[in-house]
């Protein structure tokens, strides 16, 4: 019986290490995929909010989708990325809205970042008046939790960020740097032109921009 009972052990003990050696390199290949997104994304964030004559010298390189999509699988990681900042931005503000409307809050993201008026890295345009407790994105100062947990809605979300970095995702708000939902009417909203529409939000810039 003691025979027998070592034998099933180092059978299980064989059978788990040779599932941690297959799924191990797989982890490791992800987690590369992922740094080398971020590396990406930051190339493609310079590129985005310099002027022309200042524009990043390394080549720029798009992202993939199955590079963005390994960056933050759980939608817990810190939000010190572009890629990260950007989609959980897209997340929150629009999640369960539609896809336009997700598209067009990475516009407004992307918008800002290309304008002097504003930070020039995803995160800082993101985080922008967070410091007087006045969060240009609610969501990032509402005292709730930021992970992302619903999945999909996510994917979807990291999917729009890829596209709107890599500077393929169409402006369908003609350049608004702020928009609000249909359901509030801020002051703000007077002092500038209206630009575009969903069926969840509208869209702003000032007659300067």
């Amino acid at each position: 019986m003691h025979v027998r009972h070592y034998s099933v052990m180092l059978t299980l003990s064989l059978s788990a290490a040779l599932m941690w050696t297959a799924i191990a390199p797989t982890r490791a290949s992800d987690t590369r995929m992922a740094e080398v997104a971020e590396q990406k994304a930051e190339v493609l964030e310079q590129k985005a909010s310099a002027e022309p004559s200042e524009a990043p010298t390394v080549p720029v390189q798009a992202l993939t989708p199955t590079g963005v999509q390994a960056v933050d699988p759980q939608g817990n990681a810190p939000l010190d990325d572009p890629i990260t900042c950007l989609s959980r931005s897209i997340y929150w503000e629009a999640r369960g809205a539609g896809t336009a409307e997700m598209e067009a809050v990475a516009n407004v993201v992307m918008n800002r970042l290309g304008h002097p008026g504003f930070p020039n890295t995803v995160c800082e345009v993101v985080r922008q008046g967070s410091e007087q407790g006045n969060c240009q994105f609610s969501w990032w100062c509402d005292g709730r939790s930021d992970i992302a947990h619903e999945e999909q809605a996510y994917a979807e979300s990291k999917e729009i960020a890829r596209r709107a970095l890599n500077g393929s995702l169409a402006d369908a708000t003609d350049g608004a740097l702020f928009f609000h939902h249909k359901q509030v009417s801020p002051s703000w909203s007077d002092e500038y032109i209206k630009t575009a529409e969903t069926n969840e939000f509208d869209f702003y810039r000032p007659d300067d921009s």
